[in-house]
């Protein structure tokens, strides 16, 4: 058996990478995904409505691995701008509940130059535990 490509339905094909891994063990590696769409579009271009999307984004290659929010065990946020994080803290819990609900995986989050996507606002990438 070896590795199996997640690829969300209706997701616009991603190009050169793999939006999801999963390894015979169950582990489940989610490439670093952005605020945009299953289309591959921005339609918000406020940190929240970003890391919101992105966060469905990464829910999305979970549910479609058969896991869930509870499957995830790790984050690892890439921002581009730190004091908008900082000023954003309550919405960002807030945001964060209402999509992953109240499982608080190992994270952490480091401040970047720059991403990819010129419009993209944050980073988040995941891995998750989906038991085979």
């Amino acid at each position: 058996m070896t590795n199996t490509v997640i690829q969300p339905e209706g997701w616009a094909p991603a190009k050169g990478y793999a939006n999801g891994i999963l390894a015979q063990d169950g582990t489940l590696y989610v490439g670093g995904q952005i605020g945009w769409t299953a289309e591959q579009k921005f339609e918000r271009h406020d940190f929240i409505g970003q890391m919101e999307q992105a966060l469905k984004n990464i829910l999305d290659v979970v549910k479609a691995a058969g896991g869930g929010a509870e499957h995830v065990t790790r984050l690892t946020w890439f921002v581009k701008d730190k004091a908008e994080y900082m000023a954003h803290q309550g919405e960002i819990g807030k945001t964060y509940r209402a999509v992953l609900g109240r499982n608080f995986p190992a994270m952490s989050l480091l401040v970047v130059a720059d991403l990819l996507e010129d419009e993209a606002l944050l980073e988040i990438e995941a891995t998750a535990y989906i038991p085979q």
